[in-house]
């Protein structure tokens, strides 16, 4: 299993935010870290001075967007020598989600292909190096090998992984902000282990047909193993 760093993913979550909302847009972007698996649950933030200078916001905007996440339950504050900010073990989970319309999925899952299809065409057309290739592998590795409770966070570094590999870093900040929003989803019902089944071998083809640098059948299985997730997200939410 591995953890291997997702340096354009870290950037996108991690970028300053915008002026004139910086508590609101920083508490968002920590919701992305969070729902991303950046930081794993159980995991330590940044401390804050770090992020009110990855963000470039104040200190106690920082602290505020904090306190607001740690009273909805998705990071825990723990003070002493061996303190700081943590994901919450385990992540809540909403009783009540709220309604998605079909206009809003149609909208994000069609991000998604596009996004997706376009970074697995691009990352096959690339001669990566062994170090990014082995990296990609391994990703699909650490996914293929995931327990329940740790699935969906590998899941989304994998799919992560390929908007890397395709060299254009505004390409993962897109990626990452389209995929946190379907991870919102996702959580919401459970893990079925035949489509998690079906998912790894449907990985193994996308990863291998991008190694092999074959752009069109990276594609041609990316986009079918999107339909899969996309029917279950009509099925539990429509």
């Amino acid at each position: 299993m591995t953890d291997a760093p997702l340096p354009e993913v870290r950037k996108a979550v991690y970028r300053p935010v915008r002026e004139g909302n910086a508590l609101e847009d920083t508490t968002a972007r920590l919701v992305q870290t969070v729902r991303l698996g950046v930081v794993p649950p159980g995991e330590s933030l940044p401390s804050e001075r770090e992020l009110a200078t990855m963000y470039a916001v104040s200190r106690d905007t920082v602290r505020e967007a904090i306190r607001e996440l740690a009273d909805a339950g998705y990071l825990v504050r723990r003070r002493g020598r061996y303190g700081g900010t943590f994901v919450a073990d385990p992540l809540p989970q909403p009783e009540n989600p709220r309604e998605v319309t079909a206009e809003e999925m149609e909208d994000v899952l069609g991000m998604r292909r596009v996004l997706e299809a376009g970074a697995a065409r691009t990352a096959a057309a690339r001669t990566l190096d062994a170090t990014a290739r082995a990296e990609l592998w391994a990703h699909y590795e650490a996914v293929a090998a995931a327990d329940e409770s740790d699935y969906r966070r590998l899941d989304t570094q994998l799919h992560l992984a390929i908007a890397e590999a395709a060299g254009i870093p505004s390409l993962v900040a897109l990626a990452a902000e389209n995929r946190a929003r379907v991870n919102e989803w996702l959580n919401t019902f459970p893990l079925l282990h035949r489509n998690i089944e079906h998912s790894n071998a449907q990985h193994e083809r996308i990863v291998t047909a991008i190694l092999a640098g074959r752009p069109d059948a990276a594609v041609a299985a990316i986009l079918e193993h999107l339909a899969g997730s996309e029917a279950l997200l009509r099925g539990f939410l429509a």
